[in-house]
């Protein structure tokens, strides 16, 4: 068992930010979680290993778009969650983050300070991703499997506020949550999908809360250098590359169905570079040319700071990076394997994905 301290904080929540690619959260919302989880408590940080195979996990993360403007979700919500899904016979051993982001690796940190339950080390992906069943560790094909999901969020003050306990198949009950994220003003807090120890070391990116941590103290030491040095470092430990360096031109974002929709350009002295993203950033082209397609890492890097910027917080102007680490590189889980839950990429963004993720499914 660990336990987490400030350097921890400010480690994960950078390297989250990479590991999200354009998703995931804000790295200074992540800060601010983080802080408020050592104010109030001593979160812990625990391996699969410490637990018995039949102890029951449950996945805690944050649904919704993250530049909503009407968003009020508060740490409190989080607890409410797990005590509400603890309320319907869900005897919780251990919290488990949906996925790696500025914000989301550091899911759970704040409900262990509080209630006294481990985060363990075993995030259901690795990297970001847009839809709840690609954070569900490949349950909707686990036959018979009835998903458990509560979600808590919006301002009272605003007859935003709710409370939702669903029992239903995973697609089903993550589209019902994504819809009260909506009503609740863009964000909701929840907790779903009990699981046992077992069922998590065969399906979850067992290790991807460390290599986060790993990642943004190899950054942090790196910035003392300079930010190209930070950038340089973050490419080798995950065995990327440097695609570009270049300005934005042009952001296009919507809101739509709780999620944010839509591209960035960034050009340099000769080119021109198009990010096409759905909360996460789902391909990278030139020219026509396709660089890389979700689930490879797509990331966009300021290069005044060295600090990965999610897409909702890119802006015309700015000089960035753009980085790309191939999916054989990722610590990905069961959730992205499934080629059927990537053609709803393809309709909201209406680019080809599967014929580039899953090469040898296309050829089948």
């Amino acid at each position: 068992m660990i336990k987490i301290d400030e350097e921890m904080v400010k480690n994960a929540v950078l390297g989250g930010t990479l590991l999200g690619g354009g998703g995931g959260g804000s790295l200074k919302e992540g800060e601010k979680l983080g802080e408020l989880s050592l104010a109030v408590g001593i979160p812990t940080l625990i391996s699969l290993d410490e637990l018995p195979d039949d102890a029951l996990l449950v996945t805690v993360s944050a649904v919704g778009a993250p530049a909503a403007k009407e968003q009020y979700l508060k740490p409190i919500h989080y607890v409410k969650a797990i005590q509400l899904i603890e309320e319907a016979g869900v005897k919780v051993d251990g919290l488990i983050t949906c996925e790696n982001g500025g914000l989301a690796t550091l899911n759970g940190w704040f409900q262990s300070a509080v209630l006294g339950i481990p985060v363990v080390d075993a995030p259901c992906n690795g990297r970001a991703h847009p839809i709840g069943v690609m954070g569900s560790m490949g349950l909707h094909k686990s036959k018979g499997y009835i998903s458990k999901q509560v979600a808590v969020g919006g301002d009272r003050d605003k007859d935003r506020y709710l409370e939702i306990y669903i029992v239903a198949n995973i697609i089903e009950a993550s589209r019902i949550i994504r819809q009260a994220a909506v009503i609740a003003g863009g964000l909701v807090g929840v907790a779903r999908n009990p699981v046992t120890v077992k069922y998590a070391r065969e399906n979850t990116a067992v290790g991807g809360i460390s290599q986060a941590i790993e990642l943004g103290k190899i950054m942090r030491e790196a910035k003392e250098k300079s930010p190209e040095y930070m950038i340089e470092r973050a490419v080798e430990f995950l065995r990327g590359r440097k695609v570009m360096e270049g300005k934005i031109q042009n952001v296009k974002l919507k809101t739509i169905g709780g999620f944010d929709v839509g591209n960035v350009t960034v050009i340099d002295e000769k080119e021109l570079y198009e990010l096409t993203f759905w909360n996460e950033y789902m391909c990278l082209e030139n020219k026509g040319q396709r660089i890389g397609t979700f689930p490879d890492l797509i990331a966009t890097v300021d290069l005044e700071t060295g600090v990965p910027l999610p897409t909702a917080e890119v802006r015309e102007g700015q000089n960035v990076a753009i980085l790309h680490v191939p999916r054989q590189e990722l610590n990905l889980g069961a959730g992205m394997k499934d080629p059927e839950i990537f053609k709803q990429i393809e309709e909201v963004t209406n680019k080809q994905i599967i014929k580039y993720s899953f090469l040898e499914a296309v050829k089948c």
